[in-house]
């Protein structure tokens, strides 16, 4: 297991937003978080990737507990994410953008920087190439220098994406990616995604609405109704399952 969540628990103030969840992750699957508008998807996201604490339990990454660590040091050991809500810096082209990606990987000091010595350009140089080919691996490498938030609303879903993968995780978590895309953007994305799998040697966990784009991507899911888990699974079962068909719906049983 790359990622495994151990009886974790999370609650705000009286309301408890994750009960008692356990489960775990293997190295290179595409792993589905799906359920209902409030179920508790983000959260648990919120809790990997350390903006949030968990009230108890434990998230171990690569057999290391990661409980309690920061944002930025969870991503250097290898963790990135996308967000419901795109968040690009509204004042930076495509390629700055993914250029933030990289900061850790700069090998050069601050007078380095400062006096521009041949480290600094060498380094410069390196990280724009490498930003780049995530582009071209994109399709959108020929609007890098355009400002992100002047792309359509599927292409910057590719630059955030783009920007997580510039941190060289080896767990990228996604948060709906293809929300506000028609067919042929979430078609496409699903390609996208497969590819940078592959030759990335990625692990990928996401969060998504859409069951067809969950069916396509997905090796298992994990069902999760008010903070607690009711499937885990293939796909194709989770849709036909009864608990989870009464999540999504209603149960009509009792109508």
């Amino acid at each position: 297991m790359i990622l495994e969540i151990k009886n974790v628990t999370m609650r705000f103030g009286g309301v408890t937003a994750i009960d008692n969840l356990s489960f775990g992750v293997k190295s290179g699957e595409i792993f589905g978080l799906i359920g209902p508008n409030g179920a508790g998807k983000t959260t648990i996201f919120n809790i990997i990737t350390g903006n949030y604490q968990q009230t108890e339990g434990d998230v171990h990454f690569l057999s290391e507990s990661i409980s309690g660590l920061k944002p930025n040091i969870i991503v250097q050991k290898g963790i990135a994410r996308t967000f419901q809500n795109i968040r690009l810096f509204k004042s930076m082209t495509v390629l700055e953008n993914v250029l933030i990606g990289f900061h850790n990987q700069m090998n050069y000091t601050f007078f380095e920087a400062v006096l521009r010595l041949p480290r600094y350009f060498s380094n410069e140089k390196r990280v724009k190439n490498a930003a780049m080919e995530i582009l071209e691996r994109f399709g959108i490498a020929e609007y890098a220098d355009y400002n992100a938030t002047a792309l359509s609303y599927g292409n910057q879903r590719k630059v955030e994406i783009a920007r997580a993968l510039a941190t060289e995780p080896k767990l990228l978590l996604l948060d709906e990616p293809a929300a506000g895309m028609n067919p042929n953007e979430t078609q496409d994305l699903s390609n996208i995604i497969k590819t940078i799998k592959e030759e990335y040697g990625l692990t990928i966990l996401l969060i998504e609405h859409d069951m067809k784009f969950v069916n396509n991507m997905c090796d298992k899911v994990l069902v999760l109704d008010y903070g607690e888990e009711i499937f885990e699974g293939k796909p194709a079962d989770a849709i036909v399952d009864e608990k989870v068909v009464a999540a999504y719906l209603g149960d009509f049983t009792h109508a």
